[in-house]
């Protein structure tokens, strides 16, 4: 996936000055991007707040840290079925 030249704190400012009645045309003249950039961006990042953005990257790391502790208990608990269902 293609890295943006734009952190995520400099696309929400952007978006911001476009809300205060800033042109577009002028905006992205100003920040070097082109109309389709811009509106692609408003798509995307519009109706998020940045804090929103942010928590939402938080949880998804939490989401992805606790399933793979999931994951390793998991098969240690079917490790320790498997040695313990032998008979001696």
């Amino acid at each position: 996936m293609n890295r943006s030249r734009f952190t995520e704190e400099q696309i929400a400012a952007v978006l911001k000055e476009a809300e205060g009645g800033m042109k577009v045309q002028e905006l992205c003249r100003k920040h070097g991007i082109s109309g389709a950039t811009f509106y692609k961006w408003r798509a995307n990042h519009g109706g998020q707040l940045l804090k929103e953005k942010r928590r939402l990257r938080q949880l998804e790391e939490e989401n992805r840290r606790l399933r793979a502790i999931v994951a390793d208990l998991t098969l240690r608990n079917q490790a320790l079925k498997s040695v313990m269902s032998k008979k001696w």
